[in-house]
């Protein structure tokens, strides 16, 4: 069972930048795609960005496609996400998982605590 371990988090004025961690026991010795999701308050929990294992793909939902940057370490078993030019509608939770699929980025689950990140002046 993976266990996720996620953090950078913090509160941020708009136009300002992050750089989220994950880290993830047992994520990364097979052929794992990951991802990153994010829960805002009221709202359901959405996929933000996925990596194929090599990284040769990388996959950005529309509403942050341009200002966000996930990759990988597989060596040092992370997953990060820079996000630039943030906004107050990034504010959310976010969380990493296995990516079961990347044509519908349904994640595996099992969901780790996150970490929170706040986008205000």
């Amino acid at each position: 069972q993976a266990q996720y371990v996620e953090s950078g988090g913090d509160l941020v004025q708009p136009g300002g930048s992050l750089n989220l961690s994950c880290t993830c026991p047992g994520c990364f010795g097979s052929a794992n795609a990951l991802g990153w999701y994010r829960q805002a308050p009221g709202k359901q929990r959405e996929w933000v960005a996925g990596i194929s294992l090599r990284a040769s793909t990388r996959k950005y939902a529309d509403s942050v496609r341009g200002r966000f940057t996930i990759s990988r370490d597989n060596a040092k078993g992370m997953v990060y996400l820079q996000m630039d030019r943030l906004t107050p509608e990034d504010t959310a939770v976010y969380y990493c998982n296995v990516v079961r699929d990347m044509l519908s980025m349904s994640s595996r689950g099992d969901w780790g605590q996150g970490t929170q990140v706040t986008v205000a002046s």
